[in-house]
């Protein structure tokens, strides 16, 4: 059977040059591109995230994932996590961000979904668009328009999230789903990235570097040279080969929307 869509991936991270461990972890592996931010302190954060991309790498070898697989997935990601908070090891949780490769009657389609801060973009026809939707009090601020986005980069809350996988909180992920075409670029990076790089500047690496793996490099690169304040980790991954049937409408799930869920209580503090 011809997978519906095939994807060329680069990855890398790095600590940063303030934090002395590495809470992020990353899986870059067909069809799975997701990141992870730990929190926590105590190596919590590192453990965290280290048990939610294990449950995401039972998946590798399979064409194609569909939403049950993911919120399963998430499920048992969520009981690890728990378990590490209440075996002393801090008050575990982390973020999750990035796309699945999903099929609909063999069409290849990007299967997004998010929890927390970290974000997946979608870069194509030389425009980069944030797919996921932050879980945090600045975007809250932001929507309520009490806070402008540029005020946002600045603000003391930045760090506090209103969801997260472990961190006490109860909030679902949100999911969004849409078709490959070939050319895109997705994107997915803790708040390491954003944090210090433009938008503009991730546009301008995005679109002047084509291989896959050289552009995740100069993203870590360009964060680690403003600053590198935190954990900073980076997937590129490109469709290279998509199958698609012009016409053909797709059944979506009740979950499925780009409308997200009203944010619950603030989940955990800065990171």
């Amino acid at each position: 059977m011809r997978p519906g869509l095939v994807v060329s991936s680069g990855a890398a991270t790095h600590a940063g040059l303030r934090r002395p461990l590495n809470e992020d972890a990353y899986l870059a592996t067909s069809p799975v591109f997701v990141v992870a931010d730990g929190m926590g302190g105590h190596e919590a954060g590192e453990r965290a995230s280290a048990a939610v991309i294990a449950e995401f790498a039972f998946s590798i070898g399979r064409m194609a994932l569909e939403l049950d697989d993911v919120r399963r997935a998430l499920a048992t990601a969520r009981e690890r996590v728990e378990e590490l908070s209440t075996s002393g090891n801090g008050r575990a949780g982390t973020t999750l961000s990035g796309v699945v490769i999903a099929d609909v009657d063999g069409m290849g389609y990007w299967l997004a979904v998010n929890i927390g801060d970290s974000r997946t973009y979608r870069f194509a026809d030389r425009e980069l668009e944030q797919i996921s939707v932050d879980h945090s009090v600045v975007q809250e601020l932001i929507e309520a328009g009490e806070l402008t986005p540029q005020d946002a980069l600045t603000d003391r809350r930045r760090n506090i999230i209103t969801r997260a996988i472990g961190a006490s909180s109860t909030g679902d992920a949100d999911y969004w789903m849409f078709p490959a075409e070939l050319g895109d670029r997705m994107l997915v990076c803790s708040d390491g990235l954003t944090s210090e790089v433009s938008d503009e500047r991730i546009r301008h690496i995005l679109g002047t570097t084509p291989d896959p793996q050289r552009a995740a490099d100069a993203l870590i690169e360009a964060a680690v040279a403003a600053g590198g304040r935190d954990n900073i980790t980076v997937i590129v991954a490109d469709a290279v080969s998509v199958a698609s049937r012009p016409g053909t409408l797709l059944a979506t799930d009740d979950d499925i929307d780009m409308n997200t869920r009203p944010r619950e209580a603030a989940a955990g503090g800065g990171r």
